[in-house]
Parts: C-alpha cells; structure tokens; sequence
C-alpha cells in the first residue's frame, strides 16, 4: 500500500483565527456591541457572502482591484465569467438589500450587521484579508436629518467604551468641505486628489505631493491641498483656519456648518473624545458628507473603526432617492492589534460549567441523565468521555478551565458531590437544587 500523503497545516497569510480562549473574548465582545447596537433601536439583518459584481465595482473605488471573485475550480467549457464576488464591505451590501426589499421595510431603517468581509489587499500589521465588521446605518426616503450624523458617532463611541479598551477618539470632517474646497483651487477632477490625500498616513506629506505632481495637480494647488488635511482641532476652531485660507465656495460653507453642529452635538463626549480632523476624507467612492475615523488616542495610529453620510448609495439601485449614514467597528483590526500587544486576556477555554465524571462504564445512564438534568436547569454540562481514572478526569477539568466538577454515585444509596475546583472544597449537592456560588 502506498502511503497516504499528509498536507501540513499552515497559516494562511490574512486569514486569522484564534485559540478558543481568545475566541470567547471576541465573541464576548461581539455581545457588547449588538446590546449597544439594540438599545438605540437597530435591528439585525445579515446579507450574503457574495454580491454580483456589477453592484460591488459601481461603488467600490480603488477598492475595486482587491475584490475576490468567485469561479469553480473545475470550470466547464462554455462557463461565463464570474458574475459573483465576496463582499468587501457591509454597506453595498446592505445598500442592496434595502433596495430591494424596501416595499417590505420601515423608515428610518436602522440596521446593524455582524459579518465578516474579504478584501484582497497585502496582509500586514492591523490588516487582513478576512474580517469582521459591525456595522450601523440608518437610510431613509428623500431626506435623513443631521443629527443622525451625530448620534451613530456616538452609538459608535458607546460601543468602544463597553469593550473596555484604551480610550478612543472619533476624528470627523465632512466631504462636502474638502470637495468644496478643491473646486474652489479650480481643480476639475477632486476624486483623483482625494484619493491621493487619503493616502497621508501610508506615504506621508512628501509622497503625497510626488503623488500630486504625477496626477499633473501644480505644486501651489498642492501644497494648498496638503494645508487644508492638516487642519485639526478639538472643538469648531477649524471653521476660522479653514477660513484663514482665503478659499471658498457655496459646497464648502455647507460641509463647515454641517461639521460644526456634528461637533457640536457631540460635544457631551468625555474631553479629548472627538476632533475635528480636515484629513479624514475616506477613499470610497460613496461618502458624500460627515465622515469619520475612530482611533486609539495613543499609539497605533491605524483606524479602528470608521463610516459616514452617503447621499444615494442605496437608491443606485432603485428609482429612489434614500440617503443614508452607516459606521462600523472593525472588529478584527481591533482585537488583532490589541492581542499583538498582549493586551487581551485570555477567556475560558470552554463554555463548560460543570464536568460530569463517569465513575464506570456500567453507570453511564445514571451519569447521563445526571448532567441532562443539569443541563435542563440552565448549566452548561459536559460528560466525561470515558471511564479512565479519576485524577485523569479531574486533570481534563483543570487543563479547561472548567469551575466544578460532579461526582455521580459511584455505587447505589451513595450521594452525589461537587467540587470547586478553584478553592478545592467538595461536598454533597443534589442535582435538582444545587445552585453554583456567585
């Protein structure tokens, strides 16, 4: 017989995944963010995996090249090209399903999604290929008020502090201000210089105006555009530098007064929680007005989080006109940076409350229904696997993590017992009252 052939397991390049006991951490977080999602009114919706791909590329932007399609392995003669893809975030997606489902909807919707999403961009430190998001929006019919644009940055801060992570800062701007501002310098094609300023973090100021210069932008119209990102302040001051700058336009006194009452009805937020950050511009395509990043206040400067207004993404795909606002926690980006810096500690290894031992296999019945009648009481309960020695059982129990452990009679009239095994104490219990010690 020839001998089978063994794959060796490896890590795949951007596509974490985590050790049980970090596993029930994220999930414990998860938790958090949808009780603070539903106390503001958010219901959930959960989307496919894929969309066609005519909907993801009509909204993607520069996003467009890291999209995964979706092809057999074993295509057919005659076979068509793909038509579908993975999604690379959750608010074309949601665009899509409001769109379609919208005879059936209540406006405002407000939704919250949970998914993972796939973008097939160069793994490095804070990002993956694969990934979850938590996302909120809210769309409505021809008009969506501008306090929303206040009240999910702060549903989105809510959020972060629930976690329990280092503090965080919202840093907002408004579209409409940047956009206002290059048509004002008499630039005719703002989104290639967009794009290029979104870039400041990765390449840096002087990258930035190489960049510019390529894109044929004259170096005063430039360095003009550079003055205007680096405008930043912790309260409505940046209406005056913006002012200073001796640039204006009707779409640009719209983006600083919409800004300033986003700041300013935000301004509840613990000191140092939000900044007005004329850089933040987002380089997807649909953003039209209040958009926003959040980060850690020290430290690691990559956005953990993030979203804004968009006029009509969902109405792309219905005669329509619904406007909407959406953020998102990205969740894996957090939890990934945090664990590099070992700041996350472990959970439980297992769910298992109590460990139920199995004396022999003659009394595997009576064990049995022994832990059915725990389980029916709302623990969660797991029977040993086989009738080994008890010093090996109880060495399972303790390699898990799991807080007590049962002893079902081990010959008839004896009674039951339970041990914790934190402090060591065992004593009689009766299955049908025993209560664990809070």
């Amino acid at each position: 017989m020839s001998e089978q052939k063994i794959y060796k397991p490896k890590p795949i390049s951007g596509f974490p995944e985590w050790l049980p006991e970090y596993r029930a951490v994220e999930l414990e977080w998860m938790d958090k963010i949808r009780a603070v999602f539903e106390s503001y009114g958010f219901c959930n919706i959960e989307t496919p995996a894929v969309e066609e791909i005519d909907a993801l590329t009509a909204k993607g932007g520069e996003t467009e090249k890291e999209i995964y399609t979706l092809t057999r392995l074993h295509a057919e003669e005659g076979d068509k090209e793909a038509r579908l893809a993975l999604h690379f975030d959750l608010t074309v997606p949601m665009a899509r399903y409001v769109a379609q489902h919208f005879g059936a909807l209540s406006f405002p919707f407000k939704r919250y999604q949970m998914q993972k999403s796939w973008r097939g961009e160069r793994p490095q430190k804070g990002r993956y290929r694969e990934f979850y998001q938590c996302d909120i929006d809210v769309v409505n019919i021809d008009d969506l008020p501008l306090h929303f644009d206040a009240e999910l940055p702060a549903v989105l801060f809510e959020a972060y502090q629930k976690l329990g992570i280092p503090p965080v800062e919202l840093r907002i701007s408004n579209r409409k201000i940047i956009m206002g501002y290059l048509a004002g310098l008499g630039i005719n094609d703002p989104g290639v210089v967009t794009r290029t300023l979104d870039k400041l973090d990765k390449v840096g100021p002087d990258g930035v105006l190489k960049m510019l210069a390529a894109a044929g932008v004259s170096e005063t119209v430039a360095q003009k555009a550079l003055a205007f990102v680096n405008i930043k302040t912790a309260d409505s001051g940046f209406a005056e530098q913006v002012q200073s700058l001796g640039v204006s336009s009707e779409l640009l006194t719209q983006g600083v007064a919409e800004l300033k009452f986003v700041t300013d009805n935000l301004s509840h937020l613990p000191k140092g929680s939000i900044v007005a950050d004329l850089g933040i511009i987002r380089g997807l395509d649909y953003y039209t007005g209040t958009v926003l990043e959040a980060r850690f206040r020290e430290g690691d400067p990559l956005a953990i989080g993030g979203g804004g207004r968009y006029d009509d993404l969902a109405g792309s795909f219905i005669h329509q006109k619904l406007p909407g606002i959406g953020v998102s926690i990205g969740l894996t980006r957090l939890f990934g940076l945090l664990m590099d810096k070992g700041a996350i500690q472990p959970g439980s290894k297992s769910p298992t409350q109590l460990l139920v031992v199995l004396p022999e296999e003659a009394r595997r019945a009576e064990a049995s229904a022994t832990a059915q009648k725990l389980r029916t009481r709302g623990y969660n309960v797991e029977l040993y696997h086989s009738d080994t020695k008890i010093k090996k059982q109880l060495a399972y129990a303790e390699k898990k993590g799991i807080p007590y452990v049962w002893f079902p009679p081990f010959k008839d009239g004896q009674p039951h017992e339970v041990k914790n095994m934190k402090s060591g104490e065992q004593a009689q219990a009766d299955p049908a009252t025993w209560a664990e010690k809070k």
